[in-house]
Order: C-alpha cells, then structure tokens, then sequence
C-alpha cells in the first residue's frame, strides 16, 4: 500500500485499510517519539511548514515529527512579514514553497484552501486545517489515541461542544463510521452537528443519538470527545454562561461513568473540563496531544515515500 506523493487532505480519501496502515506505521514509530531519540528515515527531506492561523500542538508536533525522523523545518513564519502581506495569492506561495520543500503542512483560514494548494503543488499537500472544513491530521491522532487507550470497534462514543463548526468532529465523525463506532451528540440546539452530517451517518448504519446533556449519556459510553464552546459565536454572554456550564465535566460528573471511560479534547480547552479531572484516571487529553507526534511522524514517512 503506497502512500507516496498523497496529498492528505480530507478524511473522506481513506479507506479504512488505509487508516489501520496509517495507525500501524505510528505504532511501529511511537518508540522513536516517546524516548525523544532520533532516526535517519526523512534525513535530506525538507518539510515546508505554512500557518495562516495561530497553533501550537499541530505546528509543534508536525515539526517535532519531521526532526525526530532526521528531516528538516522550513517555516513561512508570520505571514505579515512574508510576500503574502504584498498581496501574493495562495496559489502562486504554494509554487514557490513547492521548489524548496519535499511536502507542504498547510493551515487556512478558509475552507476549502488545502484542496486549492495541492492543484498547484507537486509535492504532497497535509492539510493541518481550513477554516471549519476538514483537519485529517487531527482525526488520525484521535482514532489512535482511542485505539491505544481504548478501543475502535464496538466503540460507544460521545461528541460534546461545537458539533457546528468544530472542523475536528466533522473529520472524526466520517472516520469513526468506518469502525461502525454508536455515537452520541452532545450540544445545545444553535451548535448541533450539521444535518447533512447526520445524514451521513445514518446512511452508513451508524446509530446516532442526540441530547443536550452530557448527564445523558455519561453512564454507557467508552469515551467522551469534548471540543470548546466558542464564546464568539453567542451576542449574549449570560447564553453562553448557559451553554458552557451545562457542558462542563467535572470529577463529580464522571463518578456516574464507566471506569475505564477516557476524556478526550483537541485542546486548547477553555472551561469544558476542570482542572481536577487532570488528576483523575479518565483524562486523556495529554496523552493525545503526544500521539500528535508518531502519527504525524507515520503519515510524513509515508507520502515522502520513506515507508510503504
């Protein structure tokens, strides 16, 4: 199975063959991130690193992955202090980037951006997010945080916050069809997931439940995903009191969940968990931010063609 010269762009181009490969290869690499060591597999592979948004663990673990593999980092660094700010378009940066580099990580602030990019490049296009669309890296840390401290099949999973413009779950929702995953939805009325998604999901059989309390579906569920509620979405600020507290997880809450539930977040997080579930054997939300490093380190390896 080659993945040479692939752009990653959106989940929906993975079958899940394709993802189990993807999760394998980090498995097989994880050793490599986790002693912080270092190998010669990328060694003369330079990454082009290009963010129109602020980041830190995508750009961050994307650039600790290519190092760990013995690569180089070539940064666009501020786009205010780049050509773009002179009015460069998109398509004639990614050309440009395309001459230096073996493979371009790309962050957009509009949909659809990453797709414009790989028309135009001939190295492969990762997209690290556009605007609400799609962030494939991401789904492919989560899918292994879940398959390394829980399990994918017979998954029973539960997505809490802004299912609406939350770009992680739509990824995520689409992957985890794939492992026949029951999936429960978790936000008030103004944030559901889109309808469109839902149809989705139900055209592959997959069992959909939606309810505007995490008290709901606490107590059956094998892992609960929670995303930021985004203040700016809400004129009034005692409805978004409203909204955020009746998504806030609490030690208390999880005393009514399975013990082997784990608490998942993309980060960065704002109220949603409190702190004190740190501490507790269900958050998992660290763990995951690390495993942003071996899958992004197996998914660099394979479309520069290093691995199979």
């Amino acid at each position: 199975m080659s993945f040479k010269d692939l752009h990653i762009i959106s989940m929906k181009s993975f079958s899940r063959d394709m993802i189990d490969h993807v999760l394998n290869t980090a498995e097989m690499l994880e050793p490599i991130a986790r002693d912080k060591a270092k190998s010669d597999i990328l060694k003369g592979k330079v990454l082009g690193v290009m963010f129109f948004e602020p980041s830190t663990r995508t750009r961050m673990s994307f650039e600790t992955a290519m190092m760990r593999l013995g690569g180089d980092v070539l940064s666009l660094g501020s786009v205010d202090a780049s050509s773009i700010a002179k009015g460069e378009t998109l398509a004639d940066t990614i050309r440009v980037v395309d001459g230096y580099a073996n493979a371009i990580v790309l962050r957009h602030n509009k949909e659809g951006a990453a797709q414009l990019a790989s028309e135009f490049s001939s190295v492969p296009i990762l997209n690290a997010g556009d605007g609400a669309g799609h962030h494939p890296t991401q789904t492919f840390l989560d899918l292994y945080t879940i398959r390394r401290e829980s399990h994918l099949d017979g998954l029973k999973i539960a997505l809490a916050g802004d299912l609406k413009y939350g770009r992680t779950v739509h990824s995520l929702c689409y992957a985890l069809s794939l492992y026949g995953a029951e999936i429960t939805l978790i936000s008030p009325k103004e944030l559901r997931l889109p309808a469109e998604i839902i149809e989705d999901l139900k055209s592959r059989n997959i069992k959909v439940t939606e309810t505007e309390s995490i008290e709901d579906a606490i107590e059956d569920i094998d892992v609960l995903y929670a995303t930021r509620v985004q203040k700016e979405r809400f004129p009034d600020p005692a409805e978004y009191r409203k909204v955020a507290n009746s998504l806030l997880i609490t030690p208390e809450l999880l005393e009514k969940a399975k013990p082997e539930l784990k608490v998942m977040h993309p980060l960065p997080r704002t109220n949603e968990i409190d702190p004190r579930v740190d501490n507790t054997k269900h958050a998992c939300y660290f763990k995951q931010s690390f495993y942003g490093v071996p899958i992004r380190m197996a998914l660099l390896a394979l479309v520069m063609g290093a691995l199979e």
